[in-house]
């Protein structure tokens, strides 16, 4: 081990990872990676915010770039390099060191890699952990990036008391592995009473007081020699991004508190000192490389599909498919929307996922129903979806209800097999491919099922589950078909059934409304299990303590109903069936 220090330097340095707002670390429990390609994409924008900033100030930094990103957005890791910007690897999913095996990274180093280097035609020198390491026991990735030769690595943070017993590396300085050797470039630290605490950037910087961190700044000025090192995202610029509604507040203070200043805050830093890259400090000039033999993303339609949405297990022959002969039935897809400007961008790339999965299948029409919306819903859906033939757009002039609305999708659909969906997409509408199969014949209606043994629930609210699957005790106890979930608006209609139905409830109560008149009818009814995850965008419309009390008078009304069929000698015995989700 040589704990050889860097020598002084006339600049400091600035680092800066290029991720979206949705890959947030503070967001990591709440949005999984295989949600990311939905999301409104606001990585362009704020990356040239970046750069105009970078240029008003004449400053260099080292950008930290997502594998991921760089196999999507070629083109802006090529404007960051032109621009004369250090292009470094940040990993392929931007993963913690626990979260990978050893040769999960090592993967994950060359997959990243092959992806920066395509993109860029640059050699990549350096290497950045998405979360930083402060124990002894992860430097094991020092002597991996060495043996890969790696010029250098910039993962470490001394966080309060980890190093103590080894105060060199807190500031730059070799790591030597057998013959190889890298240099570690740590997040920069005070240390105050044998603590250290951080005082970098990003999010410390948006927490704590400016004044405070500028203290520190000038502290480390004028007692080290090393380069100062800071850091911030391209997203800390963008203070107007969608907020993600069903985080707590502490993950919303930390993703959020006091974007608007972080501006104002880089700015200030980037006019009273200088800053460059790692690379220039090392005195290492950028070096052309061969692209990579090693394609990973073998299909190139497939990155296109994804970058506008479209689900990374699904890859359509749009030429095979615009030949086939294959008869392909029709389904209408209802999608209800009240105040959801929010939600529709993240809707329109998940809607173009599922048509593409499903197009193999079925001819799709999709009916977008405005149930009065008055923040701009309409003429986000108009810009979105007025223009595409296979989009019928209806505006209701006064909010009716969730259930009116999908009954109104329903009576314009021109299909027997109509789905209804959420705006919001807490039921992933993928799952709608094993759904749409169990509408057999005799068959009314399907729903899906959250509650059922192989459904899933993410991140929803206890209270909410508490309420829910009380509500569906309850019906199971009146009603003939014994569910595990009754008020899912995430279901498949058969229209010819539904179309005649006198439904008194226009909210949320009409969906339990509308399952239960077709059980007292003795409908068929299927219940497949699916997976519901709480919601991102946007605001619930429900009303939770008149949605508690319609419930009570609703299942007044369903046992009413039984009471008399019992007392008549009716006989409609309502048939359910459950299915596995192993069924297509």
């Amino acid at each position: 081990m040589d704990n050889t220090r860097s020598k002084s330097t006339s600049h400091h340095l600035l680092t800066i990872g290029l991720t979206d707002f949705y890959h947030a670390g503070a967001l990591k429990g709440l949005i999984h990676r295989s949600q990311w390609p939905r999301f409104e994409t606001r990585i362009e924008r704020n990356t040239l915010r970046t750069l105009e900033l970078l240029d008003r100030c004449a400053t260099k930094a080292t950008f930290f770039v997502m594998g991921w990103v760089a196999e999507r957005r070629p083109d802006l890791i090529q404007e960051v390099a032109r621009r004369g910007h250090e292009v470094a690897n940040l990993g392929y999913y931007q993963r913690a060191i626990h979260e990978m095996t050893q040769r999960e990274f090592e993967e994950d180093l060359t997959r990243s890699q092959a992806a920066i280097e395509d993109a860029t035609g640059i050699k990549v020198l350096g290497y950045r952990l998405a979360r930083p390491v402060s124990r002894k026991e992860d430097l094991w990735i020092l002597d991996t990036l060495a043996k890969r030769q790696y010029a250098y690595d910039s993962s470490i943070l001394p966080l309060f008391r980890s190093f103590s017993s080894e105060d060199w590396r807190c500031f730059p300085h070799q790591h030597r592995s057998g013959n190889n050797v890298i240099w570690e470039f740590p997040w920069s630290t005070w240390k105050c009473l044998g603590v250290r605490f951080p005082i970098a950037g990003g999010n410390y910087f948006r927490q704590f007081p400016h004044s405070v961190m500028k203290k520190g700044f000038i502290r480390w000025n004028r007692s080290c020699d090393a380069p100062f090192l800071m850091y911030f995202h391209v997203w800390d610029l963008d203070s107007e991004q969608p907020k993600i509604t069903s985080a707590s507040a502490l993950v919303r203070m930390r993703a959020y508190r006091n974007l608007h200043k972080m501006p104002g805050i880089i700015e200030d830093y980037l006019r009273a000192h200088r800053f460059g890259t790692i690379a220039d400090h090392m005195g290492l000039r950028p070096t052309p490389c061969e692209p990579t033999v090693l394609r990973l993303m073998k299909h190139e339609p497939r990155v296109e599909l994804e970058r506008e949405g479209v689900h990374p297990e699904v890859v359509v022959a749009n030429k095979w498919l615009a030949n086939s002969k294959k008869f392909r039935p029709r389904i209408t897809i209802v999608v209800p929307c009240y105040n959801e400007g929010a939600v529709l961008p993240y809707l329109r790339n998940m809607l173009n996922s599922v048509k593409q999965s499903l197009a193999t299948e079925y001819r799709i029409h999709m009916i977008f129903v405005d149930d009065g919306s008055t923040d701009g819903t309409w003429q986000s859906l108009g810009q979105l979806f007025g223009s595409q033939p296979d989009s019928t757009l209806i505006r209701k002039p006064q909010n009716q209800g969730v259930t009116a609305a999908i009954l109104t999708g329903i009576r314009e659909a021109e299909t027997d097999v109509v789905c209804s969906i959420d705006c919001d997409c807490s039921y992933d509408p993928h799952q709608l491919e094993s759904l749409i199969p169990q509408l057999t014949d005799g068959v009314d209606l399907v729903t899906g099922s959250p509650y059922h043994p192989q459904g899933k629930v993410f991140n929803v609210p206890a209270w909410r589950l508490g309420l829910s699957k009380t509500a569906s005790f309850l019906y199971r106890s009146v009603l003939r078909q014994k569910l595990y979930t009754y008020t899912s608006c995430f279901r498949i209609y058969r229209r010819s059934a539904v179309i005649k139905l006198d439904v008194k409830e226009a909210g949320f109560l009409g969906v339990a409304e509308l399952l239960g008149k077709l059980d007292l009818q003795g409908s068929k009814i299927v219940e497949c299990p699916t997976t519901l995850e709480v919601r991102l965008l946007g605001e619930s419309k429900m009303k939770t303590a008149r949605t508690i009390a319609g419930h009570f008078y609703l299942l007044g009304v369903f046992l009413a109903a039984r009471t008399r069929q019992a007392l008549s000698g009716t006989r409609n015995e309502g048939i359910c069936y459950r299915v596995d989700s192993g069924t297509r």
